[in-house]
């Protein structure tokens, strides 16, 4: 019998990912997406393509109706996590209502597990290296999401009996990243700054550190967890286990696109200073380790990207609070007022 599963932002970096495991693990792959921040081209082969947004209830309930599905893997975010501050509805309507719609079509569905996945901003600041027993503290409306859904899926198991799984990734990059956003990944926003000889930007002096995760150490454990009863219930921190400061990542990105084109810093912003987690309960239950170094997998990404070339990305319109934007953004930056 078919295993059928739901990749809601399957046309997006990580969510193409997942679909790639999933396929090679013999599901059927749908994929809901709406384009926002992903591409068609990313959709694997054999996946059907449903576009529309996980914040439209009658979109989302009309791709349940139409596939009966065993799996749901909810990866439509929009993960600007230091724009959200200034985004907050906006925010608030995708990752949360959207994710509420999708919670709710699982239930009404009766689908066996729903994964989840959440974010290390969940934890806030002063919390390194984060353990998923620490009491989750988030300082950004982004965090503040993640945790909220976290929260809502713990409910919804009491209420309704709803399996699912939580995975807190951190600092994911690796090829099919959207390069032209300015105001995510930094990996990528650094290459894609490098392709057109323009110097990389940094907020504030550039020691803050984070560990940053190849795609494929990610996407595997998401993908596999379904299969592991011991999974469900639980929340996970996945994802590189050497933090790396920002100045250092720059460096090492420069080596391996092969170029050096300066750095410029710019006025620090609101952000957590150190944020890495610990990733031994995954290993545990899961069997996880993470396995790409980061030197492997930038020389990997560099390559990907030298193929594709530069990216660009519209600005974001529709800034809902303009008191303390960042000078960087604030040009390139459409006010709703």
């Amino acid at each position: 019998m078919t295993t059928t599963s739901l990749v809601t932002g399957g046309a997006g970096f990580i969510g193409s990912h997942v679909a790639d495991e999933l396929l090679a693990l013999g599901h059927e792959v749908v994929v809901l997406d709406d384009l926002s921040g992903g591409f068609e081209q990313n959709v694997p082969s054999g996946v059907r393509l449903v576009r529309g947004s996980c914040a439209d209830a009658a979109v989302v309930e009309r791709a349940f109706r139409e596939h009966r599905f065993d799996y749901v893997f909810h990866l439509a975010a929009y993960a600007a996590e230091g724009l959200s501050h200034f985004i907050r509805r906006f925010n608030y309507t995708n990752n949360v209502i959207g994710t509420v719609n999708v919670v709710n079509a699982c239930v009404n569905h009766d689908v066996q597990c729903l994964v989840f996945t959440s974010s290390i901003a969940v934890y806030g600041p002063g919390q390194v290296p984060m353990v998923e027993t620490m009491r989750p503290e988030p300082e950004d409306p982004y965090g503040i999401a993640k945790y909220t859904v976290e929260l809502d899926l713990a409910a919804a198991r009491r209420m309704f009996g709803l399996n699912y799984i939580v995975f807190r990734l951190h600092n994911v990059y690796g090829e099919r990243q959207n390069t032209g956003d300015r105001y995510r990944n930094v990996i990528g926003i650094f290459m894609n700054q490098i392709l057109n000889d323009q110097p990389c930007t940094i907020f504030g002096n550039g020691e803050q550190t984070r560990a940053f995760s190849y795609i494929s150490d990610v996407a595997r454990p998401i993908a596999h967890a379904v299969n592991n009863p011991a999974a469900y219930g639980e929340v996970f921190n996945v994802g590189a286990e050497t933090p790396y400061s920002v100045l250092h990542l720059l460096a090492a990105v420069q080596q391996a696109m092969g170029k050096t084109t300066g750095v410029v810093h710019l006025e620090p912003r609101t952000e957590v200073v150190h944020a890495f987690s610990d990733h031994r309960k995954a290993e545990q239950i899961l069997g996880y380790r993470s396995s790409v170094p980061l030197e492997e997998g930038l020389a990997r990404m560099a390559g990907w990207v030298k193929r594709i070339g530069s990216r660009a990305s519209p600005a974001f319109t529709g800034i809902e609070v303009s008191k303390h934007l960042p000078s960087a953004w604030r040009n390139h930056l459409a006010s709703k007022e």
